[in-house]
């Protein structure tokens, strides 16, 4: 079972604990897309999506809230967690709170999945998860399963594209790894097959 490290809250590519950075998101193929995990509509092109391979039977991905800087991300097999990462989401824990809270719960499918990614500020690798209506009926649009890196999966100078620590765990609803554990989810999915849906839930 793999475990994630421990760090600080602040931004997932996205802005900041008390410091808001706008996001422009890459379109998906054939599609602009508006502002991910930020309430600013903006348009960015994106790099088309690439093959994906065949959904994985009997798996799913499982983001489990605690705290919006301290969550977890599973890979679920056949009801067995076979691997657990250190994840974050929002930056407050209301799911209704658009630009700000976390993850709304429910059952996401997974969109295309990207290891050069190109948006403005989120780039690299990618999981796109698509839009979710809240319980209230807010709707939380262009969320995605992302980290903080370069296009190319590296450290980059800007914030954006530089993983601090912990601060960076939180964002505007994203879920967020850090490079090393999203590179290490993606090894685990491209080896073993992608599951299709990722499920939010509370403990």
């Amino acid at each position: 079972m793999t475990r994630a490290g421990a760090s600080r809250p602040r931004g997932d590519g996205v802005a900041s604990v008390g410091r808001i950075a706008m996001l422009r998101i890459a379109p998906a193929p054939g599609r602009r897309a508006a502002v991910a995990c930020a309430a600013l509509a903006l348009l960015a092109l994106g790099p088309a999506g690439q093959a994906q391979p065949a959904p994985a039977g009997g798996s799913f991905l499982r983001f489990t809230k605690d705290t919006p800087d301290d969550s977890r991300l599973a890979v679920v097999r056949h009801g067995r967690e076979v691997a657990v990462f250190r994840a974050g989401s929002g930056v407050v824990p209301d799911d209704c709170a658009r630009g700000q809270g976390w993850l709304p719960d429910g059952t996401y499918v997974l969109g295309a999945h990207h290891t050069a990614y190109d948006g403005t500020l989120v780039k690299g690798y990618a999981i796109e998860l698509g839009s979710k209506r809240c319980h209230d009926g807010t709707v939380r649009s262009q969320l995605f399963v992302h980290s903080e890196m370069t296009r190319t999966g590296g450290r980059g100078r800007a914030e954006n594209q530089r993983w601090d620590g912990a601060a960076d765990y939180t964002s505007h609803g994203c879920v967020k790894l850090s490079p090393a554990d999203i590179k290490e989810l993606y090894r685990i999915l491209d080896r073993d097959g992608w599951p299709r849906t990722l499920r939010v839930e509370r403990p």
